[in-house]
This record gives C-alpha cells, sequence and structure tokens, in this order.
C-alpha cells in the first residue's frame, strides 16, 4: 500500500508559490527527469556473487548509456533491491520497488526462487520482470510480463543428460542444493539421462546453510556410480564439495552447471576442479561486443566472474535502452513488453536473439566447459577451456 506524508497547509502554500515562481520545481515524468528502472539482484545470500556482478554489469551499462547522452536526452536511473535469493525477500524488494519507489520496469531477479516468488505479483500488476539469470524451467509459464535473456534448464538439462550419455556415464549420483534453481536443474538432467537410458544410483539434497557435505558425498561414493552431478546455487558450496570428494578419495568425473566453475568456487576447490565439466552458456571470444564488456568491466571493478551472466546483465540495459526508446514512458509496460516480444537484439552474449511467446529467449545455444589444472587458469581464460558446443543427441 502506498504511504503518503501530508503536510500543512502552510507548507504546502509555500511549496505551490515557489513552483509558481519557477525556482527549478518540476512536474513528475517531465522532459529532463530519469527513467527509473527496478532492480532486483542477490546482493546478500547464496547468490551474492553472481547477483554482485549482475548488478555491476548493469551499472556499468546505465553509465555508458548516460555519458553518450541518455534515451532520447534523458537519464537512466536504477532503484536497486536486495532480492536475497529467495522469494519472500524477493517479495518484500518487489513492493518496495512498486509500491515505495513507483517502477514498472524491474531488471532481475539473480535467483530462481525470488524470480518465482515475484512473478505472480508482477503479473497481477502489469509491471514487466525481466532477468538476466534465472532459469527455471517453471518461469517460461509465469505470465506475459515476464522475460528473460538466460535460458531456460529445460535445454541445459537436455544438453546436460546428452553430455552425461555421450561421455559413457551410464549410473549416475548426484548431490543438489535445495533450491528452485538447483532442483530445475537437478530435475531436467536427470530426466534427459534418464530417457537415454541412464540409472541414478543414489542422489542427496542438502540445505544452503550446509558447509559440511561429507556424510552425504560418502553415501554417494559408496553407491559407485559412474559419476557425481553437482547442481548447486551458491558458489561457496560448489567449490566446497567440489574439494571435499576428492579428499574423500572419489576420483571419478564430476559434471555441473554453471555455479562450480565460478572464480570464487575455483579459488575454494583448487586443484580438486580440475576436469570438472559444466554445461552453461560462455561468452564467444569471437563476439567483439563481449570482450569490450569484459575489458570495461575487468577495469572498473578489477576482477570478473561468471562471465556469461555478467553479459546478460549488460545486455538487459541496453534492451531496456532501447524500448524506452520506443515507448519514452518508464510506466508503460504494456509498451515495453510489446516492444521486448517484437526485438532482436544482438550484445555481448550472442547475435541476433530474441523472445518467443512466453517470453523465453532463443537463438542462444550452451557449450561445455572443462575445468583447467590451477597453474593454468587465468583472468582471460576464467579457469576453465571450451571443449565445444553442448551434444545435441
Amino acid at each position: 500500500m502506498n504511504r503518503r506524508r501530508f503536510l500543512p497547509v502552510l507548507i504546502l502554500a509555500v511549496i505551490a508559490v515557489t513552483a509558481m515562481a519557477g525556482y527549478g520545481c518540476e512536474s513528475d515524468g517531465g522532459d529532463d527527469e530519469p527513467y527509473r528502472i527496478g532492480v532486483m539482484e542477490s546482493l546478500t545470500g547464496p547468490g551474492e556473487t553472481y547477483g554482485t556482478v549482475a548488478n555491476q554489469a548493469k551499472q556499468l551499462a546505465v553509465e555508458e548509456i548516460n555519458a553518450a547522452g541518455g534515451v532520447n536526452g534523458r537519464m537512466i536511473e536504477l532503484v536497486v533491491e536486495d532480492s536475497k535469493c529467495g522469494a519472500q525477500d524477493a517479495i518484500t524488494a518487489y513492493n518496495k520497488l512498486t509500491d515505495v519507489d513507483g517502477v514498472k520496469i524491474i531488471l532481475g531477479t539473480s535467483c530462481s526462487g525470488a524470480m518465482l516468488g515475484a512473478a505472480p505479483l508482477a503479473e497481477e500488476d502489469g509491471v514487466v520482470l525481466f532477468s538476466g539469470l534465472a532459469t527455471n524451467p517453471d518461469i517460461a509459464t509465469a505470465g506475459d510480463y515476464i522475460f528473460r535473456t538466460s535460458m531456460s534448464d529445460a535445454q541445459l538439462g537436455v544438453d546436460t543428460g546428452n553430455l552425461l550419455w555421450a561421455d559413457g556415464i551410464r549410473n549416475l549420483a548426484t548431490i543438489t542444493e535445495s533450491t528452485d534453481y538447483a532442483e530445475g536443474v537437478r530435475r531436467t538432467s536427470v530426466a534427459q539421462f534418464e530417457n537415454r537410458g541412464g540409472t541414478v544410483v543414489a542422489e542427496e539434497r542438502y540445505a544452503s546453510d550446509v558447509t559440511d557435505f561429507r556424510t552425504q558425498l560418502t553415501k554417494l561414493i559408496n553407491a559407485s556410480p559412474d559419476a557425481i552431478h553437482l547442481a548447486a546455487q551458491s558458489e561457496f558450496a560448489g567449490g566446497t564439495i567440489v574439494k571435499q570428494v576428492r579428499e574423500l578419495g572419489y576420483d571419478g568425473p564430476i559434471y555441473s552447471e554453471v555455479v562450480p566453475i565460478g572464480a570464487t568456487a575455483l579459488e575454494i576447490a583448487g586443484d580438486a576442479a580440475t576436469g570438472l565439466k559444466a554445461v552453461t552458456a560462455d561468452l564467444d571470444p569471437a563476439n567483439n561486443k563481449a570482450q569490450d564488456v569484459l575489458q570495461s568491466f575487468r577495469e572498473k571493478y578489477d576482477y570478473v566472474t561468471l562471465p556469461w551472466y555478467l553479459g546478460s546483465a549488460y545486455d538487459d540495459v541496453y534492451i531496456t535502452a532501447e524500448c524506452l526508446k520506443q515507448t519514452e514512458d518508464d510506466q508503460d509496460a504494456d509498451g515495453f513488453r510489446d516492444c521486448l516480444y517484437g526485438i532482436t537484439w544482438s550484445g555481448a552474449i550472442g547475435n541476433n536473439y530474441s523472445f518467443d511467446s512466453q517470453g523465453e529467449v532463443v537463438g542462444l545455444a550452451n557449450i561445455v566447459a572443462e575445468v583447467l589444472p590451477t597453474g593454468e587458469r587465468t583472468e582471460d581464460n576464467q579457469g576453465y577451456k571450451v571443449l565445444g558446443p553442448a551434444p545435441t543427441e
């Protein structure tokens, strides 16, 4: 509910006289006022590492746009709230942005659980929710105002299941963080793996506050799997699990999604991560825009991690600017939505991608990455080499 403060009549009279006298007061929505866009990212919580990098990428993009003259001469202002990687915190952030700040376009969230928590409210209110990171398959059916440049875990699962089968894995053990994102990764990956003929011989789940995984990992090892699949929400957990499973003597293959190959996860895992394979999106080294974005980000913040998601968040701001050029109104959520449905974009994460009738990004594909030995990991290669596109069969 909006709260308004009622000023005494005398103060109101003074304000009115000042405005009429021309002392610089502007009406809401004036041509000189900035476009105000909401941001919900996980600045704390399990998704802090990639939520922070996404927020910083958005700030970088806004600075560039504003330095170049803004959108039709108007600046962009980001109103940032911490969605903390959870549904309830995302709802709190959403209510603040919509009820207090009055925004109608929100970039975020970082985490699938947060996205699924806020999406029903955004759909009911007619507020655009546009994510560069959230990947749970259920987001596809969340509503007409829900969009994302991040690829669905439905595709990730198919690609992961195919990779496991192509690598000769027939018996799989899984360990999964109990979050919407990680569960979505596991569910879709296992479904495709079993569809190919594979068998899951053991499965374990863990809460986001767990720091010692040895008991669960021992159970997985005792099941004698051909490989272990890891789906983690936080880089801390992802890196720690890889380290601890190697310490317990497991020397078989490990497969994952993007989180366990983030810079923080690899720092924690050290040599234990060598050889880990992850199915993920990645920035194309031949894409000059992507490389320019990474260079600008590194110059500004002195680090880079999870580069594809950095690029995805960055692209979202430029797409937003393009749609604002068309609508010229940050309160026109319907016009903004229609712009997204009709747009084809080339940016950091790919060329000529667009959105389908469910707001799902199309025209992008996953790759297979393999973590390098510690001595070969650099800022430029992010600690891994690209083996090639994810297998289609």
